[in-house]
């Protein structure tokens, strides 16, 4: 019966040597590059291979050339390098006074919409605080903060998952945006009275201005059609939703945001006659995962802030 194979011991520096051989394709330029002896260089390479048990380089008149297994270790010591990079900028603020971290995950409206404010404020009352705040889907929010991978989510949606604790944050409303003059308002406009509302079925044979794919609004809206048996005419996506506004001012095509966002005067904006255009944001949390002294600042606050709204 063969014994399981166990790597011997080896440490970062052999790793960054090893790299910096494979890059360079010669151990003098290696050694150049990691401030060490050529001699130094292609020991620790030998005792790599040894510890390994796998030949990593070939050897030839030019220099070395990775072995298919020299191919495969690199892929993971540059993982490892960018992991070792990350570890390293996640820490640096902590030597200059920061106290605490927190992740937070939000869908774009929340994003958009309340949290530049509703982060500002708090911020201000803890500048020691790092908040790591990324967009997700609603679904991949509580998915993440169940399994602990964040502390906070905010969603469109409550008690999704029962195993979660839901607390009501904000409350946004979806609307359409025209153009004036866009073909879409004229048959409205003839009635001479200003128009207000429109049911989406409306809207659907007109192109739209849309976030990218995959971003959870426009994930949202697709599906919102979808169940009406039709598909979304996407004629441009941009990134953001100022970006939006200015491509429907310009008459590119309608488009789908948070009330919140619009401040321009040159769209009209149409209330969207349907249940799902008013969404109330919650908070999640996971109830047997106590949160760190900082997230529960945080939730608190933010939970505060919404009740006032």
């Amino acid at each position: 019966m063969t014994k399981p194979w166990k790597p011997g011991r080896y440490d970062l520096i052999d790793l960054r040597v090893f790299a910096a051989v494979a890059q360079n394709g010669t151990v003098l330029a290696a050694a150049s590059q990691c401030h060490l002896a050529p001699s130094s260089v292609s020991q620790r390479i030998t005792q790599l291979e040894q510890s390994l048990g796998v030949q990593l380089f070939e050897r030839h008149a030019r220099g070395l050339r990775l072995t298919s297994a020299g191919q495969v270790m690199l892929a993971h010591v540059h993982r490892c390098t960018a992991t070792l990079e990350q570890m390293h900028a996640d820490l640096a603020p902590y030597a200059t006074g920061v106290h605490g971290h927190v992740t937070v995950l939000a869908n774009s409206n929340a994003i958009a919409s309340f949290l530049p404010s509703d982060m500002k404020s708090f911020l201000l009352d803890h500048p020691h605080v790092r908040v790591s705040l990324q967009e997700r889907l609603s679904m991949e929010i509580e998915q993440e903060v169940l399994q602990g991978r964040a502390e906070l989510g905010i969603v469109a949606r409550s008690h999704a998952i029962p195993e979660l604790d839901w607390t009501r944050y904000r409350q946004d409303e979806l609307v359409l945006i025209a153009s004036p003059g866009h073909l879409f308002m004229q048959p409205l406009l003839t009635t001479g009275d200003k128009p207000s509302a429109v049911r989406f079925a409306q809207c659907l044979d007109h192109p739209f201005v849309c976030l990218p794919e995959g971003s959870a609004i426009h994930t949202f809206v697709m599906n919102q059609a979808r169940q009406l048996g039709r598909q979304l005419d996407v004629r441009v996506r941009v990134a953001g939703y100022p970006a939006v506004i200015d491509m429907v001012a310009a008459g590119v095509g309608l488009g789908v945001v948070p009330r919140t966002m619009v401040r321009d005067a040159s769209v009209q904006i149409l209330t969207l006659d349907e249940p799902w255009a008013v969404r109330s944001l919650y908070l999640c949390r996971h109830p047997e995962r106590p949160l760190s002294p900082y997230g529960d600042l945080l939730f608190n606050h933010l939970k505060n802030v919404g009740s006032k709204h």
